[in-house]
């Protein structure tokens, strides 16, 4: 039989995901001789045999790899016939077995953290196993991945346990190949890997087990800071209110929902409705925290669910959950046999600490101890959070379980791209040829530590996926901190600048998350944006591809008295609103009114004067002006909450809604909500404001808003179809998250024959606009230099 020898490129998330072990077992079972390895491109192999015996090897390698991993591409060449009998794992890198194949110089890409497997969990809870209750045990199949990395290839060196040598057992298992542990490279135990250890604030560290005195702490209702994969969260019993409420106001977090961490889905589901969409969610790798329904909220006797403490998550019909992720998470929610609050370890907008030298300085005022150890986090990496629409995640932050896996990028970047994102919810993309590597959730660029998790971000992007930016992509909006990060790139270094419109990122995002170019009607709907017209956007419909748009159309303009601080105080928006739509003549019996007299003439004469009241077109100013008219939210404590407990409230079975039709003239159409309310189609704050003055429950009223809004979102879509023939539809943008009213206006745009595509990789949020940008920016580089 004739021998062959091929030299074969697998590209994708193939480190770190068990992809040596499965070549070197699927060799050595078919006979093969050659070499596996990791390097800065991937994996690399060479196999020698039989033809035929080589081309089943070839086709197992792409159809059966491990769970973990994600082929991206298979290359194969010529390699020299050897001789050799063996298979072997080759010592990294080995540039000298790549020659003569066609790929990029550095392309390996990092595997996102795994939740603990079962085999893992069995050990841990195996009483005469050697690694029974230790709370870092992994395998090639879970554990840490993106958050230990320092560089490429992912090998131990490179990783934050390079500072733990493997003892005897832990070699024996990682050289062994039939060991689920083979080449695993955070592998460890009891004897030699990472060791708990409980902090008190003031200093010294407490005697005795750190975890069995964790779990007497949270007992007692003290709050706990827990070291996790990508930085601390602080913990507390869910069913314990007095620790609950401690925890809000040592964060400053007077209303924002909790999340809560269950043992497991059996009790998840004694809290929650679980379909079986968000089941996968709860129990994949990934582990995000995946929003549902709560069973109080639909009837269920509280008393047939476990305690969960009213301030939790406050009114809310939702509860955000999410199942053990890490071994010691394991070991904590088995020893406690209850659920836990678990969220960022942060104050107020900081980013989640990471360090442990930083820990008592930034949460000594919170917690009452840390659980922490001694494994070093390179990357913080926020929880990701998820809602579930049709069957298909619908997500709200992407983070840990999901970065830095990359997104494709249809079409490619024929330069490479840095996109710098939006201010709220930030993420930065790098995009490099047919791939976009958003980054985790950065947060709320509004300090120091969060600009400078932004800034070492981009760097460690750049050296771990080889990316050397020569387009800059950033917003308009001239006072967001990373526009100016942006302008101050290439006041430094070579590069062009890109502006993106924020609504066009919003659609762009939209259209490269479906892999669609476009032209496309896009509807983004968000809190605001910077317009080009020099007012602030966010109620828009825009006829867009990847490289440009036109605003076809808009909510009517509104002003914001206050400027920012209608944003803080939405009753402001229902002022300026009701203001317009009674032509000054408010009714004071309204509850709005009568709770803001002392205010109300400041603030409706700056509304008419326009002096500090920018304009706005802003659907999610329009859902405060409703909310603070409903009476659900004056004052907000954090952003979209009026939004939020606006969808609480609204009675899912109305379905009727109020007139509001679009009013065409040149220019863009505008769907009117200040028209004198005798035009038919009456203005819907009106409609709105005179529905509960009739005694209308603000449940119906927030209801038809819901069902207007998604009737304004269809008629809009209809009319531009008319005159553009376009008949596909990209829905983004933060008020999107809304499932009420998402539901309402797919459903209206399927029944009239459109092609809907909505987010399912990316959030909707301000979160996707990075990944909007760079794709413009490459769209338009495209054009540029189409050759």
């Amino acid at each position: 039989m004739s021998r062959r020898a091929v030299a074969v490129r697998v590209e994708g998330v193939v480190q770190g995901v068990g992809f040596r072990p499965f070549v070197y077992g699927l060799a050595t079972r078919l006979g093969l001789a050659g070499l596996v390895g990791n390097d800065e491109r991937g994996v690399f192999i060479e196999v020698e045999g039989g033809g035929a015996i080589v081309e089943a090897f070839l086709a197992a390698l792409a159809a059966d790899p491990p769970p973990l991993a994600v082929i991206e591409r298979i290359s194969t060449g010529p390699a020299a016939v050897t001789g050799r009998c063996d298979f072997v794992i080759a010592p990294s890198p080995a540039p000298d077995l790549t020659r003569g194949l066609p790929w990029a110089d550095r392309r390996a890409l990092v595997s996102p953290d795994v939740a603990t497997c079962d085999a893992c969990l069995r050990d841990i809870a195996d009483p005469a196993g050697r690694r029974y209750g230790y709370a870092f045990t992994n395998c090639t199949c879970c554990g840490p991945r993106f958050t230990i990395v320092r560089d490429v290839p992912y090998d131990r060196a490179n990783t934050t346990m390079a500072g733990f040598r493997m003892c005897p057992d832990c070699a024996r298992e990682y050289h062994d190949p039939a060991d689920r542990r083979f080449h695993a490279q955070p592998v460890c135990c009891p004897a030699c890997g990472p060791r708990l250890r409980l902090l008190l604030p003031g200093g010294g560290e407490e005697r005795g087990d750190p975890l069995e005195e964790a779990v007497r702490l949270l007992r007692r209702g003290r709050v706990l800071a827990v070291k996790g994969l990508g930085g601390f969260h602080l913990a507390a019993l869910a069913g314990d209110e007095t620790a609950v409420a401690a925890l809000r106001a040592r964060k400053h977090r007077e209303d924002k929902p909790f999340a809560v961490m269950a043992g497991g889905l059996a009790e998840a589901r004694r809290l929650c409705e679980v379909s079986t969409a968000e089941e996968c969610l709860l129990t994949g790798p990934a582990r995000p925290v995946v929003l549902l329904r709560r069973l109080d909220a639909a009837g269920v006797a509280p008393s047939a669910t476990p305690s969960v403490a009213p301030s939790v998550a406050p009114g809310n019909r939702w509860l955000g959950v999410l199942l053990p992720y890490t071994p010691l998470h394991h070991l904590l929610l088995r020893a406690l046999a209850e659920p836990i609050v678990l969220t960022s370890g942060n104050v107020s907008d900081e980013p989640i600490v990471h360090r442990d030298e930083e820990v008592r300085e930034r949460l000594g005022g919170v917690a009452d101890a840390f659980l922490t150890h001694d494994r070093p986090i390179h990357v913080r990496t926020d929880d990701s959070v998820v809602r579930v629409f049709r069957g298909r995640a619908l997500p709200i932050r992407r983070s840990r379980g999901y970065a830095p896996h990359p997104l494709p990028l249809a079409g490619g970047a024929p330069r490479p791209v840095l996109a710098c994102g939006a201010e709220l919810k930030h993420t930065f993309c790098l995009a490099r040829d047919d791939r976009a590597f958003v980054s985790q959730h950065i947060g709320d660029l509004e300090n120091h530590e969060t600009l400078r998790s932004f800034t070492e971000g981009v760097t460690h992007f750049m050296r771990l996926f080889d990316v050397a930016p020569e387009v800059i992509a950033h917003d308009l909006h001239p006072d967001y901190l990373s526009t100016k990060y942006a302008l101050d790139w290439i006041l430094e270094r070579d590069a062009d600048l890109v502006g993106v419109q924020h609504h066009h990122a919003h659609v762009a995002s939209c259209l490269a998350d479906n892999g669609v170019a476009g032209p496309v009607i896009g509807v983004a709907f968000d809190g605001l944006g910077y317009g080009l017209d020099g007012t602030l956007w966010g109620g828009e419909f825009l006829v867009a591809d990847l490289a440009g748009f036109e605003r076809a159309g808009h909510l009517a303009t509104v002003p914001m008295p206050g400027g920012a601080a209608a944003i803080r105080q939405p009753w402001r928006m229902a002022a300026a609103y009701l203001d317009l739509a009674y032509e000054g003549d408010v009714p004071g019996d309204l509850g709005v009114v009568r709770r803001n007299a002392g205010r109300w003439a400041v603030v409706t004469a700056m509304a008419r004067r326009g002096v500090n009241a920018p304009r706005t077109s802003s659907a999610g100013r329009l859902f405060d002006a409703v909310a603070a008219l409903v009476g659900t939210r004056d004052e907000i404590t954090y952003e979209g909450q009026a939004a939020v407990e606006l969808e609480q409230i609204a009675d899912p079975r109305v379905d009727d809604a109020y007139a509001c039709p679009l009013t065409s003239g040149e220019g863009p159409f505008t769907a009117s909500f200040t028209a004198p309310f005798t035009v038919p189609g009456v203005d819907l704050v009106r409609a709105a404001a005179d529905d509960l003055r009739s005694g209308t429950p603000r449940e119906v009223v927030a209801a038809r808003f819901h069902n207007t809004l998604a009737h304004v979102v269809a008629d809009g879509c209809d009319h531009l179809r008319e005159t553009t023939g376009l008949s596909a539809v990209a829905l983004s943008g933060g008020v999107f998250q809304n499932l009420l009213l998402l539901d309402r206006a797919v459903t209206l745009l399927e029944e009239r024959r459109f092609t809907v595509l909505t987010h399912h990789r990316v959030p909707p949020n301000d979160g996707g606009i990075s990944l909007g940008q760079a794709a413009v920016a490459a769209a338009r580089d495209r054009l540029a230099d189409p050759g």
